[in-house]
């Protein structure tokens, strides 16, 4: 089991202690995260023929985003994310990479989205700043610090299996046109089922992160670092959510 300090929190005491996960989610404490990050409660459930993954926040959800650097090297990624044991294959991946996580992250500094135009401008390569979706993969890597995670790196010269919308960067990570709605206090984004494949939904385990990325200097292995986790619904990354 992966706990808090294997995540690395440098930065957010979080003050947490294991809340109750409930059939309709997981219920968090109180944390000390800047209120647009201090998770409520996170949940994921089956609506129709969708997968509905939902989380609450104290403050307004995606108010606030990182500062522009105005390069890619070293630039922040702000996220909201779910952690599951969704097998990764189920999204395009090859079987067991690692954590499949969906992420609504938002970063000025560069776009990841190359087949979806989020701002209608008709440049499809101008809108990280926007929020928007994606699946990655979550791997341990003391290189981002002492037991942090990143965004598993694809190694130089292997060609793994990846999604039809994977946006060309050499990590686990898929742009598929999944748009979040970021209103109130809540964040949301309904996956079609039929885009799981045929893997088990039903009772998988789930979490709620909310984090600052950030892109490694020399934009090499690793790219993707997580390098501060703002608040953890579960308080510890047990994973205590069940997909209902």
């Amino acid at each position: 089991m992966m706990t808090l300090s294997r995540l690395c929190l440098p930065v957010v005491a979080l003050g947490l202690s294991v809340p109750a996960a409930f059939a309709d989610g997981i219920v968090a404490k109180p944390s000390k995260a800047v209120a647009d990050f201090a998770i409520v409660k996170a949940e994921v459930t089956t609506a129709g023929d969708v997968l509905r993954f939902r989380m609450e926040v104290a403050g307004k959800s995606g108010a606030t985003k990182p500062a522009a650097t105005g390069k890619v090297p070293g630039a922040t990624v702000y996220s909201y994310v779910w952690p599951t044991k969704l097998d990764s294959s189920q999204v395009g991946f090859e079987k067991g990479q690692g954590i499949l996580a969906l992420a609504v992250t938002a970063h000025p500094d560069f776009d990841d989205t190359p087949l979806v135009d989020e701002n209608g401008d008709g440049n499809p390569k101008n809108d990280g700043a926007l929020w928007h979706s994606h699946w990655v993969v979550l791997v341990p890597d003391d290189q981002c610090g002492a037991g942090a995670l990143k965004v598993k790196d694809i190694p130089e010269g292997t060609k793994p299996r990846l999604p039809k919308t994977w946006p060309g960067l050499p990590i686990l990570i898929d742009s598929p046109d999944l748009k979040p709605d970021l209103s109130g206090q809540s964040v949301e984004v309904r996956v079609p089922l039929k885009a799981l494949g045929d893997g088990v939904v039903k009772g998988v385990a789930y979490d709620g992160v909310t984090a600052g990325l950030r892109v490694n200097a020399n934009l090499h292995a690793p790219f993707l670092c997580v390098a501060n986790v703002f608040a953890v619904a579960s308080g510890d990354l047990s994973l205590p959510g069940r997909i209902r």
